[in-house]
């Protein structure tokens, strides 16, 4: 198209591939607006809470991000395989009359379990909460801490 405008000459076709995407593209866009009756839903991370598992030689380390959750409402639980970190994430309403325009924090019982690579000794589990932030020490099974070898 630009070049038939500026330079008078056919465009041979190089814009057409894209201008069928767009339409296409547009015909989705309204098809899935009619099926959904309009309002598109919001993505989610599909995954409450975020959370990272990293280890160094002695121990494991869980974060668990858990905003506005109180320690004190969080049941976890750690096997030799495994933690499980579960509660309740409550999220007050804002009112009778009050209309949306995004929702995107889910309110709700939530259980999130992890396996760990290698055997753990639960009986030096440690835990803390600061800042929303979970953090949780599993100490490695002896059985499973590398070990030095000297050679003769």
């Amino acid at each position: 198209m630009l070049y038939r405008r500026l330079l008078n000459v056919p465009s041979w076709g190089f814009d057409r591939p894209f201008r069928e995407f767009e339409r296409l593209r547009r015909e989705m866009d309204d098809l899935y607006g009619a099926l959904s009756g309009g309002t598109l839903p919001m993505p989610s991370a599909g995954v409450f809470p975020l959370t990272n598992l990293t280890e160094d030689t002695k121990n494991y380390y869980v974060r668990a991000e858990l905003p506005g959750i109180k320690s004190n409402e969080l049941d976890i639980q750690v096997s030799g395989e495994g933690i499980s970190i579960s509660g309740e994430r409550k999220i007050p309403e804002e009112g009778e009359n009050v209309r949306y325009h995004r929702r995107e924090r889910d309110a709700g019982k939530f259980s999130r379990s992890i396996n760990f690579p290698g055997q753990v000794d639960v009986d030096k589990v440690e835990a803390s909460m600061e800042n929303g932030v979970l953090r949780v020490i599993i100490p490695k099974s002896e059985a499973a801490k590398p070990r030095q070898i000297t050679v003769k």
